[in-house]
C-alpha cells in the first residue's frame, strides 16, 4: 500500500476517533445527548449480548459481518467475481448487519423482498427465464452424447447429499434432511438453483449457500484445472474432436417443448425450474418473439437480479451466518463443487471405451452448470495441450445440460425432502 494512502487512513481514522470520543463525552454532560447516544448504532453494538446459537456475541457478530461484507464487495468490484450477484448480495449483507436499523424486521425492505421473490421461488425462476432467453442448446443437440456429462455431474448432488446425511448420523455436526439437500446443490454450480432449493427447504443456511455457491462458481477457472489434470493424462488432452453438424430451426423449438413435456412427467417438482429455462430458450428459437426474448435477456433479468441478490444478502446477518452450519455449508460446497467436476472428466473417459468418435476428456468438467466460464475452462486447457484443440462449442453442450441437470436433481431434492 502507497505510503500516501496509509497516511489518510491514519488521518480520517483519527478524525473518527477524536468525534467518537467527544460524542461519547457528550452523554455524561448531557442528558438528552446520551439520548441521542442510546439510539445510535454504536450503542446498539455495545449493548447487544446475545448469541443465541452464534459463536460470538450479536453486537461483535455485525461487526464480522459488516467485515465479510466489505470483503464480498472488493471481490465483486476489483476481483470482478460474478459482480453482478455478488455485490447486490454484499450490499444486502451491509444493510442487513446495520444495527437498529430495522432493514430485516417484517416490515423491513429486505424482509419484505425476501418474502415476495425468495422464500417463494419467485426471483430464481425469472432469471431462469432469462438464462434460458440467452441459452443455445444446439451444441447439446448436435453431440446429444454430452448430455451423459452434465449428467454425471449430478453425481456430486447426491453423494453430497449422502455424505451430509452420514456426517449428520456419525459426527457432532448435526444436519436436517432439508439442510443437507439444500447445501447438495452448491455441487451443481448453479446460483439460481442454489437459492430456489434453500428457500424452500433450509432458509436459516440460504445466506451462506448462496455466498458459497457463487463463490465457488467465481473460481472455476481456479478450482478445477488441478483436478481436470489430476485425471487426464496428456495424450487424452490432446484429442481434437470433430466439428459439430449444423442444428435446424425446428430442432431447436422442438427441444424445450419436448423438454417441458418430458420433465412434468417425470420430475413435476423440477418444472417451475426447467419450465421457466425452457419457455426462455423457446422465446429465442421461435424467431417470432423477439422482443419478449429481448426483455427476458436484458430489463427483466437485470431487475431480478437486484432484487435476488439484495433479498439473498438479507441472510447474511450475524445471527443467521455465523453459526455452526456456516462452516459444513463452505466445506461439503467445496467438495460437492470438486466431485462434480471430476465426475464429469470420468464419465467423458467411460465413454471413450464405446465410442468411436473419442471424447476429450476436458468437456467433461464442463458438467457442472458454471455457464459459459466452466465449458471457456475446458477450452484454455485444451489448447493448452494442443493449439488445433477447439473445444469451447463441444464443452457448452456438456454445460447447457449441467444447467437443465441440477435443476432436475432439485426438483428430485424438493420432492424427497418437502
Amino acid at each position: 500500500m502507497k505510503t500516501e494512502n496509509i497516511k489518510k487512513i491514519v488521518i480520517w481514522s483519527s478524525v473518527a476517533g477524536i468525534i467518537l470520543a467527544l460524542l461519547w463525552i457528550g452523554t455524561y454532560l448531557s442528558p438528552t445527548m446520551a439520548e441521542i447516544m442510546n439510539d445510535t448504532g454504536i450503542a446498539s453494538l455495545i449493548q447487544s449480548k446475545e448469541t443465541n446459537n452464534m459463536l460470538v456475541p450479536k453486537g461483535v457478530g455485525q461487526l464480522i459481518m459488516i467485515g465479510i461484507c466489505l470483503i464480498l464487495l472488493f471481490l465483486g468490484i476489483h476481483k470482478k467475481f460474478e459482480p453482478l450477484l455478488l455485490v447486490p448480495i454484499a450490499m444486502g449483507g451491509l444493510l442487513a448487519n446495520m444495527p437498529a436499523a430495522g432493514m430485516t424486521d417484517t416490515d423491513g425492505l429486505l424482509s419484505v423482498l425476501y418474502h415476495m421473490g425468495v422464500s417463494n421461488g419467485f426471483f430464481p425462476m425469472i432469471i431462469f427465464l432469462g438464462v434460458g432467453s440467452m441459452t443455445d442448446f444446439g451444441p447439446l443437440l448436435a453431440n446429444p452424447k454430452t448430455a451423459l456429462l452434465g449428467g454425471a455431474a449430478q453425481f456430486a448432488i447426491f453423494g453430497t447429499f449422502l455424505g451430509g446425511m452420514i456426517l449428520s448420523a456419525y459426527t457432532p455436526l448435526k444436519l436436517t434432511l432439508q439442510q443437507a439437500a439444500s447445501i447438495a446443490v452448491i455441487g451443481g454450480a448453479d446460483g439460481p438453483t442454489s437459492i430456489f432449493l434453500a428457500g424452500k427447504l433450509a432458509p436459516e443456511l440460504l445466506g451462506a449457500i448462496a455466498v458459497a455457491a457463487y463463490s465457488y462458481m467465481a473460481l472455476v477457472p481456479v478450482i478445477q484445472p488441478p483436478i481436470m489434470r489430476a485425471l487426464t493424462t496428456k495424450k487424452e488432452r490432446m484429442i481434437e474432436m470433430k466439428q459439430l453438424r449444423p442444428v435446424s430451426q425446428r430442432e431447436k423449438i422442438l427441444f424445450p417443448i419436448a423438454v417441458i413435456l418430458l420433465t412434468g412427467l417425470f420430475v413435476p417438482m423440477a418444472v417451475p425450474l426447467v419450465g421457466m429455462l425452457m419457455f426462455g430458450n423457446l422465446l429465442k428459437e421461435t424467431g417470432v418473439t423477439k422482443r419478449l426474448s429481448d426483455t427476458a435477456e436484458n430489463a427483466l433479468i437485470n431487475i431480478t437480479t437486484i432484487f435476488l441478490g439484495i433479498s439473498v444478502g438479507s441472510k447474511l446477518s450475524a445471527e443467521l451466518f455465523l453459526v455452526p452450519q456456516t462452516l459444513i455449508v463452505l466445506v461439503l460446497g467445496v467438495i460437492a463443487f470438486a466431485i462434480g467436476t471430476g465426475s464429469g472428466v470420468l464419465m467423458a473417459k467411460l465413454l471413450n471405451l464405446f465410442t468411436r468418435d473419442k471424447i476429450n476428456p476436458l468437456i467433461g468438467s464442463a458438467g457442472v452448470s458454471a455457464m459459459p466460464m466452466a465449458a471457456r475452462v475446458s477450452h484454455n486447457l485444451g489448447q493448452e495441450a494442443n493449439p488445433n484443440n477447439h473445444l469451447l462449442m463441444h464443452a457448452m453442450g456438456g454445460n447447457v445440460a449441467g444447467a437443465i441437470g441440477s435443476a432436475i436433481a432439485a426438483g428430485i431434492l424438493l420432492a424427497l425432502c418437502q
